[in-house]
């Protein structure tokens, strides 16, 4: 979140309008308050199992701030596809795999446990198929003797902050092109 709303300057054509998280403990609300970005925190645990109005609760802070891009990073709640289907074709996210390889969790530990010989990460377009959208561009790094989960996740954490600006840039500029690194 950090490495998006710095690269949002100058002749980007976006700006950052708000940070929401669905934990007010997450370290990215106090970062962006540093940075004068608006920050909202609306807990999905007082909703229960009520997903519908967790997220309808969502898009009412969502809609107070007129996005025009939604940048997950971070956010780990699954959306309902009444949720995507609303912010379509507006909403990014980056996975920690060269998707479609590793939907889902522990991406780097089934990386290295499948004996690959690369990971990295992946941005695309959120749709109602977990971690299926579009992809908007890929970033590789080899899978390292030794490599640990954690190892091999701090160099593709490495690619995620040269990725996800470039696609958010050329995405809020209207180019849907792939990008591969």
């Amino acid at each position: 979140m950090v490495t998006l709303a710095r690269s949002m300057t100058d002749d980007h054509p976006a700006r950052p309008c708000l940070v929401l998280a669905n934990d007010a403990r997450a370290g990215g609300l106090e970062k962006a308050a540093a940075m004068g970005i608006p920050t909202a925190v609306v807990d999905h645990r007082p909703f229960g199992k009520d997903r519908a109005a967790f997220e309808a609760e969502l898009t009412r802070v969502l809609e107070a701030h007129s996005p025009d891009i939604l940048c997950l990073a971070g956010f780990m709640r699954v959306l309902t596809e009444g949720f995507v289907t609303r912010w379509r074709g507006r909403m990014l996210n980056i996975h920690p795999s060269l998707l479609p390889k590793y939907r889902g969790l522990h991406t780097h530990a089934r990386a290295i446990e499948a004996g690959d010989l690369e990971a990295g990460c992946t941005v695309h377009e959120v749709t109602a198929e977990l971690d299926g959208g579009p992809i908007l561009g890929q970033a590789r790094v080899p899978v390292l003797p030794g490599d640990t989960p954690e190892t091999l996740a701090a160099r593709v954490l490495e690619q995620e902050h040269r990725l996800y600006p470039m696609v958010l840039r050329r995405f809020a500029a209207g180019e849907r092109g792939r990008i591969d690194l």
